[in-house]
């Protein structure tokens, strides 16, 4: 044997992997950390005359240091230890790759080292020029490092640890220039050994190898590390192709005994685990299959399965395990070999069961297989349970309306698909008496209208196979809204707590009735049975709300099977301050008070039970009178506040307020938990002291006012006619209305009998002159005096009657006035009549006999009126002292003479053709 001896020593500039080569001895490598001038010895042992080669890797790079190298040798002889004797020293052999470098100004190494985490680096770098200051960074924090020489600096880092795959930046720069050189330090984790390892069997013929590789090391993909599985056993080995698994064949030659060895490998190192088994005892079945069902009835079901097969040797233990409503409720155990068996009972009807099997090696335990599951659904029964019904009875128009409620019974009461629910109406008055209605399912109400006497009610369920026993249910003619107080409770986050006092005599038991969202319109109602020793439970339910008032009724069920109530109590399961304030209505304001109303606001409806309320008032004195107190609101202001005890009361009446002055107010309620919010206030000025007064004297007048013009405007066309006509009519004329006759009070419109007249104005129509109508007529008016003839005459003064052509309604076609016959005589003839009353006769007499002479249809009426008149004659020889009338001063009469009446006469020439009214003292024509 001989013993080599190798020396080492480095200088700055020097890294990488050198070889030395002699013959008969080898110097291998060793790891090395030297700074400048140090020197390290290695040895080795090597035989005969062995080619040898030795290699290292120095700590600090080649390319940083020049290293040198040195060898001497001494025998190894086993039999005399204590007598060694070295060789001398070769010579040193140098290397220095520092000046292979190049010309750059700029040099960092080592490139692309590859570690693993933990280890310790050493980091150089090279420079050309000796002026520059130049600095290096290690993900951006800056190193401190030891120079070498002026061209060269090394940096130490210990401990590095890992950052990220893709590996840890370095980088160098000049401080003053724009040179940068860096590298990457790759950084791997620590490979670490495969735990579990672990071999099995399903088929005995292939083994399935598996385990847990651990973390990741963070290679790169190029680098990735590898397992291998070796059999000590075979010799034979294989290279796994996955992380975590391997197969191996089992060998023909049925070999039991296995050993195992899995080595994981990478670029840095090594890690390996051993494993010795048996073939057998390393047996996982594979699951179960073919899995069913036969002879399932109600209560049982047979279950079947089959196992792969292992041998005629092996015998499996299965295990079955029963599923009901997502819960193991049956455990079973089966030693099988092909095919497995087993009678499930104790089952319910119309119930969804799952089933499942699993199976083991029953000699040498191992695995189980995995599960294998199948459903199965047992057949329907009858219900098993009676509804549970309850009833809200109102009373309507003298009926008694009854909603009946149950709810759906669960599925081990249903033993089945409910389908409909049967109800059966019994009068207890007339027992012969039966009413039936059937409810489809999935309903839970109905509505019963039912005369004022005792009924008896049966509700039953039915499926598809039978019906459930009937639950029964009487209702009186009282709808058992009986007059019982309000007791208030508190709830808590278990529910409310509700008590009551025990019931003398035979109690059937107790019904608990709620609403779960009593705000709406259907509100949920909920009840709840209790046998007839409870006095008390607790109402507890998901829909329970902070805020919100729920309201119970605690009834007593008779032997009878009758309800009545007992305790009405209401609370809140949290309660909560006031949510709005009250809707104010202010009212009566004078100088010195108004008053505030509320009676709109509704308690039940707040999120706690209102205690009372507070009247906020603020003014410009801030002075408070008794009965209230200062508060600071939360802005900072100051007002004052009265506070009501009572919640009833919603009104109340601000006084002692000064005239001309401006107020503001608010209306809270407050609780036990606090008050509604202080939102806006309500701003008031109350008036002085003499407005009502004035206010009181004036409106009505404006009102009477205003109802005048609105009713003249409206009748403003009736008003028009009556008072101020464009075109008067004598028929409509209200003054002649008022004009009532002393002699004939019914007379309103003058008869030609009223007025005497003195004079008639005769115009002549000379017909066929060819003379259109519209062309006046050229004969001079005769005049017909009238006088008394007789001094005796105690009739009305002498009058003028005229025709009126305004109303003459044949004025326009005939261009003719209507004519009145009068004699031809001249007018002194005239005036040898007796009396001018007896020319008013035959005026009158002859004007009723033309009227009755015209065919209907065919007369238009000339108006006539009548009116004093002072003299008679022609104008021109008019008296100079007529006689005065004594009456006629005013319209006496007005006459409508039809046109008919106004023909020429058989005899005559002339014709009455206008009848002049004259004023006192003048005459027109």
């Amino acid at each position: 044997m001989l013993e080599v001896m190798l020396s080492f020593l480095h200088y700055p500039e020097s890294h990488g992997r050198r070889g030395v080569t002699g013959s008969g001895w080898k110097c291998l490598q060793s790891p090395l950390w030297l700074h400048s001038g140090e020197q390290e010895n290695y040895s080795t042992t090597v035989k005969g005359n062995q080619l040898l080669h030795w290699s290292w890797e120095s700590q600090l790079p080649l390319e940083c240091a020049k290293h040198f190298i040195r060898m001497r040798s001494a025998v190894d002889d086993a039999t005399t230890p204590e007598q060694r004797f070295w060789s001398n020293w070769s010579s040193w052999e140098e290397v220095d790759v520092q000046n292979s470098l190049g010309h750059e100004p700029l040099f960092v190494f080592p490139k692309d080292k590859l570690v693993e985490e933990g280890s310790n680096v050493t980091i150089c770098y090279v420079s050309r020029s000796q002026q520059n200051n130049i600095s290096c960074y290690l993900e951006g924090v800056r190193m401190q490092g030891q120079q070498l020489d002026p061209n060269v600096s090394m940096f130490n880092l210990h401990n590095v640890a890992f950052i990220r795959e893709t590996g840890t930046n370095i980088y160098c720069k000049v401080d003053r220039g724009d040179d940068i050189k860096g590298i990457v330090l790759f950084v791997s984790k620590i490979l670490e050994e495969p735990k579990d390892f672990s071999c099995e069997t399903r088929d005995f013929q292939t083994l399935s190898c598996t385990w847990d590789p651990g973390r990741d090391t963070g290679l790169l993909k190029q680098l990735p590390q590898s397992y291998t599985l070796f059999e000590s056993f075979s010799g034979k080995k294989t290279l796994c192709k996955h992380k975590s698994w391997c197969n191996w064949q089992v060998a023909s030659e049925s070999q039991e005994m296995y050993n195992f060895t899995l080595t994981a490998e990478n670029y840095l190192r090594k890690r390996s685990v051993h494993i010795l088994f048996n073939l057998t005892h390393r047996v996982h079945p594979m699951a179960p299959f073919n899995v069913l069902f036969k002879d399932v009835s109600v209560t049982n079901a047979t279950m079947t399965w089959k196992v792969h097969s292992t041998g005629n040797y092996y015998t499996l233990l299965c295990q079955v395990e029963l599923y009901g409503e997502g819960k193991v409720i049956q455990k079973h155990n089966v030693s099988v070999k092909v095919n497995g068996e087993l009678v499930l009972s104790g089952l319910e009807p119309d119930t969804e069961y799952s089933a499942q099997v699993r199976c083991a090696n029953a000699n040498h335990f191992w695995k189980w297989s995995e599960w294998t599951r199948q459903n199965f659904t047992t057949v329907e029964a009858a219900p098993s349970e009676a509804p549970d019904v309850w009833r809200n009875v109102k009373s309507v128009q003298g009926y008694c309306v009854v909603t009946l409620f149950w709810k759906p019974l669960s599925r081990l009461q249903a033993n089945g698909e409910i389908l409909f629910y049967n109800i059966v109406v019994e009068d207890l008055d007339r027992p012969s008496g039966l009413q039936l209605l059937s409810v489809p399912a999935p309903a839970n109400r109905t509505e019963l209208t039912l005369d004022q006497r005792a009924y008896q009610i049966h509700v039953t369920a039915n499926n598809s196979v039978g019906t459930s026993p009937a639950s029964v249910l009487v209702v009186s003619g009282d709808p058992g809204d009986e007059e019982v107080e309000e007791e208030r409770v508190k709830g808590t986050e278990d529910g409310f707590s509700l008590s009551w006092k025990p019931q003398p005599g035979n109690i059937t038991g107790y019904i608990v009735e709620w609403c779960d969202r009593p705000r709406d319109p259907l509100c949920d109602l909920q009840w709840k049975h209790l046998g007839p020793n409870t006095t008390s439970t607790v109402i507890s339910s998901d829909a329970f709300r902070p805020g919100v008032r729920y309201n119970f009724r605690i009834y007593g069920i008779s032997t009878e099977m009758v309800p009545y109530l007992l305790e009405k109590k209401t609370g809140y399961s949290q309660e909560l301050a006031p949510s709005d304030n009250p809707r104010v209505v202010m009212s009566n304001l004078t100088s010195h008070s108004f008053t505030l109303s509320w009676k709109d606001y509704s308690t039940e409806s707040q999120p706690s039970f209102i205690r009372g309320y507070h009247v906020y008032l603020k003014s410009k004195a801030g002075q408070c009178h008794p009965g209230s107190e200062k508060a600071v609101l939360s802005d900072d202001s100051v007002c004052c506040k009265y506070k009501i005890d009572d919640p009833k009361q919603k009104m109340f009446v601000v006084g002692n307020l000064q005239p001309e002055s401006f107020y503001e107010f608010l209306v809270t309620p407050y609780s036990a938990v606090g008050e509604g919010p202080h939102g806006a206030f309500t701003k008031v000025t109350t008036p002085d002291e003499y407005s009502p007064m004035l206010i009181r004297i004036i409106l009505p007048m404006i009102f009477c006012i205003l109802l005048i013009m609105i009713l003249c405007y409206l009748k403003s066309q009736w008003m028009k006619e009556k008072c101020y006509p464009d075109i008067p009519d004598p028929y409509k004329s209200s003054v002649l209305s008022l004009i009532k006759s002393k002699e004939n009070p019914r007379l309103t419109i003058m008869n030609i009998k009223d007025c005497v007249p003195d004079t008639i104005e005769v115009v002549n129509k000379h017909e066929g002159t060819g003379k259109s109508p519209t062309e006046p007529e050229a004969a001079k008016p005769t005049y017909l005096y009238l006088l008394p003839a007789e001094e005796s005459y105690s009739g009305p003064g002498p009058c003028i009657c005229f025709e009126n052509f305004t109303y003459n309604q044949a004025a326009s076609d005939s261009a003719s006035c209507g004519h009145v016959p009068v004699p031809t005589k001249a007018p002194s003839q005239l005036g040898l009549l007796t009396s001018s009353e007896n020319l008013l006769t035959a005026l009158e007499k002859n004007c009723m006999n033309s009227l009755e002479e015209i065919p209907a249809g065919e007369s238009s009426l000339n108006y006539v009126s009548q009116v004093a008149s002072p003299v008679s004659g022609d104008k021109s020889s008019l008296p100079t002292n007529p006689p005065q009338p004594e009456l006629c001063s005013e319209y006496k009469m007005q006459m409508a003479i039809p046109l008919g009446l106004a023909a020429p006469s058989s005899s005559g020439s002339s014709s009455l053709s206008s009848i002049t009214l004259l004023d006192e003292g003048e005459h027109y024509h």
